[in-house]
């Protein structure tokens, strides 16, 4: 038993002698339960709406009011006609309009029916119906309170839902683009902060710099191979999804080879910035995996959405990982408007 216990023992001592290492385990847990418990929200949290009011009746300003006043939307502009949706959507200013009809009120009283049309931004299709859904759940709740009085009884409104972008609301539009930027982060800043790291804890890093080659050259001779499969590994992604999933792609491929170079210098230097962190590849995995992979998900807006986070945290990670943003708002480059 006293065996075991000075193996036990033993082990703890390997752990606790690398200090960079215990560090990473210990708070990095801590830091993403804080980070990702007042960051991650699935609720909607005041999206910006647009309003075309053609009636411009007491009816349409109460339903108005109502939808501003719930906390979850949050009313970006009243616009003259539907001419305009589309360059806001492109802009990713709003994530949804409503239009109200002509003489809105007046149907209501004399035919005892109306209807509004919630057009979405469905490029996201997650957002789009949780809006969709909100909005119509505050129309009805409205809907009801019209019936509760003896005047206007047996009145209905009929919200009629209209997608952009992506009208049958195929999640591998949004998905699959996104996992460009996902893949790109893993190989290219996991596996070079690996690669120099496992340099260090085999020795021959010392041996590299003794070399005639100078230390910039080392850095660039070991980035460079990375560089040509993380690229290599983007159009591969991109013809999959082309091919196998019918993604349509009516984007300026010029930009999209720019951007995906951009990204892949972007993550290759912060992989090498924690290989002169961490001592060891358990370090450099642990740093890659909880400082950059999980953050590029579950903050870029990849699956929650940014506007739900509070505002320090919407203005850090949308500015840390704004390049993601190419990938996962398939508007930009996936055009399948109806």
């Amino acid at each position: 038993m006293r065996t075991f216990a000075n193996f036990i023992l033993k082990e703890v001592y390997h752990i606790t002698r690398d200090w960079r290492s215990l560090i990473v385990l210990i708070c990095i847990p801590v830091i993403q339960l804080f980070l990702f418990g007042y960051a991650i929200r699935t609720e909607l949290n005041e999206a910006e709406i647009c309003i075309i009011d053609h009636s411009k009746d007491y009816i349409t300003q109460e339903i108005t009011n109502k939808l501003i006043s719930s906390g979850y939307f949050k009313l970006n502009a009243y616009i003259e006609n539907e001419k305009q949706i589309e360059h806001l959507f492109k802009n990713g200013s709003v994530k949804e309009v409503i239009i109200f009809e002509q003489h809105f009120a007046k149907k209501l009283e004399k035919e005892g029916k109306a209807s509004i049309m919630l057009v979405a931004d469905a490029s996201n299709p997650n957002i789009a119906t949780l809006v969709t859904s909100y909005t119509s759940s505050i129309i009805r709740t409205y809907q009801l309170e019209l019936n509760a009085k003896a005047i206007k009884a047996n009145t209905l409104i009929i919200p009629e839902v209209k997608m952009m972008y992506n009208p049958e609301l195929k999640s591998v539009y949004m998905f699959v683009p996104g996992l460009i930027a996902l893949i790109l982060m893993l190989v290219s800043a996991l596996m070079t902060s690996i690669a120099i790291t496992r340099e260090k804890e085999m020795g021959s890093m010392e041996v590299l710099l003794v070399s005639p080659l100078k230390p910039q050259m080392i850095i660039i001779g070991k980035v460079v191979p990375y560089v040509i499969i993380s690229f290599f590994n983007s159009l591969t992604v991109l013809a999959l999804s082309i091919l196998i999933f019918k993604i349509p792609f009516e984007g300026s491929f010029l930009l999209f080879t720019f951007e995906s170079v951009l990204f892949i210098i972007t993550a290759l230097a912060l992989g090498i910035l924690i290989s002169t962190i961490a001592n060891s590849q358990l370090a450099a995995m642990m740093m890659s995996l909880g400082g950059l992979l999980m953050p590029t998900v579950l903050l870029s807006g990849f699956i929650y959405p940014v506007e739900n986070m509070p505002l320090p945290l919407r203005n850090t990670f949308a500015t840390c990982y704004s390049y993601i943003g190419f990938f996962c708002f398939p508007r930009t480059v996936y055009n399948t408007t109806e």
